[in-house]
């Protein structure tokens, strides 16, 4: 019976994976995809509203696909900013977080293996890459950036908690967050390019190299602070 128990967990532990690292995948190549694929594409780019809404609508449909097998993280900031804020387990985290990561990259790969096909294509250019001072969009200092990053983790963590409270209208979570995001992107695009979400930072980052790895740093650190600051909140003014 015990080892039967244990080979149930296992399987189900598998399927949350599975269905973390696909959901991730989408993010990366959907958000990513868009900006690199579509933003400035000649007379109809979808441009800042564009790549903001393909992020929202990234994370809305993996809800409804994944979020009853997975919960539907996709960002290893949520993950610990729901472990902190009591609904994750401590246990899940690392491989959560492990199958976010191994998604991201995934998809950077194919829109890559996309991307290069396109005459005059280079990596260097940027490939949807979050930076700050001379690399930010807007040329934003660092100060700037670690702030936004920090703040929009933080919102994002406090709709998170309060869409899926049992207290809450229940459907409606995908709908909320979808949104929530669209609207981070909508805001601090200009500033990093929009992180929020270790994992799709390092998705591109990898494939750029050289300064999109040197302040990745700030991408990890500034979601995580972030989301626990987040969750604190949400702990305080949502406690019953």
């Amino acid at each position: 019976m015990q080892q039967y128990i244990i080979t149930t967990l296992g399987v189900i532990m598998q399927k949350k994976l599975l269905a973390e690292f696909i959901g991730t995948f989408w993010l990366v190549l959907g958000g990513c995809g868009s900006a690199v694929l579509a933003a400035a594409f000649p007379e109809v780019g979808i441009g800042l509203l564009g790549v903001s809404l393909a992020f929202g609508l990234t994370v809305l449909t993996m809800a409804y696909a994944i979020g009853h097998i997975s919960g539907c993280h996709l960002n290893p900031a949520v993950s610990i900013g729901l472990w902190l804020g009591g609904r994750f387990e401590a246990k899940e985290l690392a491989p959560y977080i492990i199958a976010q990561v191994i998604g991201a990259i995934a998809a950077g790969g194919v829109l890559y293996l996309i991307a290069s096909g396109q005459a005059g294509f280079d990596v260097s250019a940027g490939f949807a890459s979050n930076g700050y001072g001379e690399h930010s969009p807007g040329g934003y200092s660092l100060t700037a950036a670690l702030i936004i990053e920090i703040v929009m983790t933080a919102m994002f963590l406090i709709v998170i908690l309060g869409a899926t409270d049992k207290r809450a209208p229940a459907g409606f979570a995908p709908i909320a967050i979808g949104l929530c995001l669209t609207l981070i992107h909508l805001i601090s695009i200009p500033v990093t390019n929009t992180s929020v979400n270790p994992a799709r930072s390092t998705g591109v980052a990898l494939f750029v190299g050289d300064w999109a790895i040197s302040q990745l740093w700030l991408f990890w650190l500034a979601p995580i602070v972030g989301a626990a600051l987040g969750a604190t909140i949400y702990k305080i003014m949502g406690k019953e």
